[in-house]
């Protein structure tokens, strides 16, 4: 496994909880919004194994503020990381992965199919991302290329929201948040999917979560 990112320290973290657990892995500080980053990437995952059979691109930043208050580089850096980035990440995922197939995943949130403000530049990008995705599957399914959106409609039981938020668990009680663990289970059965029943969109939430 390759955990990508920007930041060392939170890699390394996830590396050793990877390898903590039996696995393997091999950071790779990358800024998903720097196409000779993203191609070190991947170079990266075919020096490790060869071609990736699973690629996820979960990048975000729910960065909030009014339209009014909006510079354009607000804009642009939210839009340049939620949908560009998974671009240049989408398309050499699928160089490299279409000769022998696979899936790739796109992490998508509420914000991809519902606009509302503050939200509204996150929004907009989720949105592009979720057209991205949706287009590359009908372009490269055909081909044995497994493409999927995945909706997150809820708020995620980890590290940085119970640190900044710690009641909020509390407050939303057992199951009341997106437990990761299950997350990442929905994205495996996703990803194990038969070719004769393949999945575009699936969407995650508590059971508690109105919609």
């Amino acid at each position: 496994m390759l955990p990508a990112g920007r930041t060392a320290g939170s890699l390394a973290e996830v590396a050793e909880e990877i390898e903590s657990e039996g696995g393997q892995a091999t950071p790779v500080v990358a800024d998903a919004t720097r196409a000779e980053d993203v191609l070190r990437l991947f170079d990266a995952a075919e020096a490790a194994g060869g071609a990736p059979g699973l690629a996820v691109y979960n990048a975000g930043n729910n960065r909030i503020k009014p339209l009014l208050a909006m510079d354009d580089a607000f804009f642009e850096d939210v839009w340049r990381l939620c949908c560009f980035g998974g671009f240049l990440f989408g398309r050499e995922a699928a160089r490299r992965m279409l000769p022998s197939g696979g899936s790739l995943l796109f992490t998508g949130a509420t914000a991809s199919i519902r606009a509302r403000p503050p939200f509204t530049a996150f929004a907009s990008a989720k949105a592009a991302l979720r057209a991205l995705a949706h287009g590359m599957a009908r372009e490269f399914g055909p081909e044995g290329l497994h493409v999927a959106h995945v909706i997150i409609d809820g708020m995620i039981d980890g590290d940085q929201l119970n640190q900044r938020f710690p009641a909020l668990r509390q407050q939303k009680g057992v199951d009341g948040m997106l437990n990761v663990d299950a997350i990442a289970d929905a994205y495996w059965a996703l990803h194990a999917q038969s070719r004769s029943a393949w999945s575009l969109e699936i969407d995650l939430r508590p059971f508690s979560e109105s919609f």
